[in-house]
C-alpha cells in the first residue's frame, strides 16, 4: 500500500507542478496565447504522456506494489487484465503485465484526447456565444480544467467501485456509449448552437445569484454597492465545467472498456485533460476544417460500446488491447484524412 501511495502521491505532485508552471508562464498577465506557445505546450504534454507510458512499461510494478508472483496474479485477476501469465515465472510475467499496463494507459489516453477535440468544438461555441475576449480564454480554461480534474477523480473511483461491486454495469455503460455514438452520428450542426440567455446553467445561476451585465476585465466577481455579483466570465466558467461534466459521462465509461484499473483510467484522463488547454489554442482557428472528426468520434464511441457488450467473446477470440488501439487510431486517422481530402463546401449567402 505504501508503494501505491507514493506512486499516486508523486503523480498528484506532478499535476500540481504542471499547473503551477502553466499558471506562472501564462497568467502573470492576460494575453492571447500564440500558435507557437500552444504548439510548444502541446508537444511538451504529449512527450510527458509518452514518458509516463515508458515509466509504466519499465517500473509499473510500483503502482500496486507487486513484489511476488502471487501478488501479480492477484492484481491481474482483480483488474481483469487480458493477459496470460507464465506459471511460476515472475520476471517474464511481470514484463507481460507492465507492457499491457502501458498499452492500456496509451489506449485510454488516445481515446480521451480524441474525445477532448469534441469538447473543444463546444468550448469554441461557448466562447463565441458569450463574446469572451480572447485574452481571457486561458484563464477560463485553466480554472475549468482544474475543476475537471477534481470531478473526474471522484467520478473515476466511484465508477471503479460500482464496476467491482456490480459487473453488469459494464453492459449499461456499453449500451449508453452505443446510444451516444448513434446520436452523435445523426446530430446536426444546429443541435450544438448555444443560446446564452436560455442556457440551463445561466438560468440556474440567475435564480440564486445576482449577475453583472458586462465583463469586468479578468474578474469572476464584481462588487456593486457592497454586493458581490457574478460576472459573465464566471458564467462561462460554470458552463465549461458543466460541459466537461457531460463529456465525462461519455469518456470515463469509454476508458473502462480498455482497463478496469482505476489508476490507469485516472492517469490517462488527467494527461489528456491537461493537454486540452494547449490543444484548444492550437486548434481553435482550424478545428472547423476537421468536419468529419465528429463522425469519427461517433464510430469510436459505438465501437467502444460494442467492445464493452461483447468483451468476453472478443477476449475468447484473442482480441487484445493492442487491437483496440489499432482500431481507434484507424478511425481517428480516417476521419482526419477524409476531412482534408473532402473539405467542407462553403455556402456563400
Amino acid at each position: 500500500m505504501s508503494n501505491e501511495l507514493l506512486f499516486i502521491g508523486g503523480f498528484l505532485l506532478f499535476i500540481v507542478l504542471i499547473l503551477a508552471l502553466d499558471l506562472g508562464l501564462f497568467s502573470k498577465r492576460e494575453h492571447t496565447i500564440s500558435l507557437k506557445q500552444a504548439a510548444i505546450m502541446s508537444f511538451i504534454m504529449v512527450v510527458l504522456a509518452l514518458g509516463f507510458y515508458m515509466l509504466l512499461v519499465l517500473e509499473g510494478q510500483f503502482l500496486h506494489g507487486i513484489d511476488s508472483y502471487s501478488k501479480l496474479e492477484q492484481i491481474v485477476k482483480a483488474h481483469k487484465h487480458p493477459i496470460t501469465l507464465i506459471p511460476g515465472n515472475f520476471e517474464e510475467s511481470l514484463v507481460i503485465y507492465k507492457k499491457n499496463l502501458g498499452i492500456e494507459f496509451l489506449t485510454g489516453y488516445v481515446i480521451e484526447y480524441a474525445l477532448s477535440v469534441d469538447n473543444i468544438f463546444v468550448i469554441v461555441l461557448i466562447f463565441s456565444a458569450f463574446a469572451v475576449p480572447e485574452k481571457y480564454y486561458h484563464r477560463v480554461l485553466f480554472w475549468g480544467i482544474l475543476g475537471a480534474i477534481i470531478m473526474r477523480f471522484i467520478f473515476i473511483f466511484a465508477g471503479a467501485a460500482l464496476i467491482n461491486q456490480f459487473d453488469w454495469i459494464l453492459y449499461v455503460f456499453g449500451a449508453f456509449l452505443i446510444f451516444t455514438g448513434i446520436k452523435m452520428f445523426f446530430s446536426k450542426e444546429d443541435d450544438d448552437k448555444i443560446d446564452p440567455a436560455n442556457h440551463p446553467v445561466v438560468k440556474f445561476a440567475s435564480k440564486f445569484f445576482k449577475i453583472h451585465p458586462k465583463y469586468e476585465g479578468k474578474k469572476f466577481f464584481h462588487k456593486v454597492g457592497g454586493k458581490r455579483l457574478l460576472t459573465p466570465l464566471f458564467l462561462v466558467l460554470l458552463i465549461v465545467e458543466f460541459t466537461d461534466l457531460i463529456f465525462a459521462v461519455d469518456s470515463i465509461p469509454a476508458i473502462f472498456a480498455v482497463t478496469k484499473d482505476a489508476y490507469i483510467v485516472f492517469f490517462s484522463n488527467i494527461f489528456a485533460i491537461m493537454g486540452l488547454r494547449s490543444m484548444f489554442f492550437l486548434l481553435v482557428n482550424i478545428i472547423h476544417k476537421f468536419h468529419y472528426l465528429k463522425t469519427g468520434l461517433a464510430f469510436l464511441l459505438t465501437f467502444i460500446g460494442i467492445k464493452m457488450l461483447a468483451h468476453s467473446y472478443l477476449e475468447a477470440w484473442g482480441f487484445t488491447t493492442e487491437h483496440s488501439l489499432i482500431v481507434i487510431v484507424f478511425i481517428l486517422a480516417a476521419s482526419i484524412i477524409a476531412s482534408l481530402v473532402f473539405p467542407k463546401k462553403v455556402v456563400h449567402s
